[in-house]
């Protein structure tokens, strides 16, 4: 009799363990879907048919800094910084560099457009995503998957309200890029 309390209470423990570990994989899940859905909706608002304008300022470990405003509408661009210059109207992706004194023409698809953005091809499915509340400021972690090259950990800082994206670190190797984001249209 005894024997058969204690294997019933056993059960019982693993029973709640089971429940407690299975809810704490729920809520993990439940907090990788918001993230995503906030980060797609903030995604959205930069690359989204409406198009957008910003200002950023670039700063990679102190050792390469800059800043801009870039504007983006379907598959045209336009980004100026104080050394380069660049716009694409759909059809051709032209890039000014102010410094070399020198223009170049080139297909919007190729990969020779951006000399670093262009390494770091971003898939949404390649990332765990994480949120958290800190202020009136949402905080998306993403941390890639296994076997995904170039960005391999991302924290973006967006407004709460309205989801519009204020910053983004992003870790390269084994350095962190520091992206601030301003006057958001």
């Amino acid at each position: 009799m005894t024997q058969t309390i204690i294997k019933s209470r056993w059960a019982a423990v693993i029973i709640a363990l089971m429940l407690c570990l299975s809810n704490v994989s729920a809520q993990e899940n439940a907090n990788t879907r918001q993230a995503r859905k906030i980060f797609d909706q903030a995604y959205n608002l930069v690359f989204g048919p409406q198009g957008c304008s910003l200002k950023y300022d670039v700063n990679i470990v102190s050792l390469y800094k800059t800043s801009g405003t870039i504007w983006y509408k379907g598959k045209k661009q336009k980004f100026i910084e104080p050394v380069y210059s660049v716009w694409c109207d759909g059809k051709d992706f032209y890039r000014v560099d102010k410094k070399k004194k020198t223009v170049e023409i080139l297909d919007p698809n190729s990969p020779n457009r951006d000399k670093y953005a262009s390494k770091f091809k971003f898939e949404h499915n390649n990332y765990n995503y994480h949120i958290a509340a800190k202020g009136s400021d949402l905080i998306i972690t993403l941390d890639a998957k296994k076997g995904v090259d170039g960005v391999k950990h991302a924290k973006v800082i967006i407004d709460n309200k309205t989801r519009v994206p204020k910053s983004i670190k992003v870790k390269v190797l084994f350095f962190w890029a520091n992206i601030k984001v301003t006057d958001f249209h």
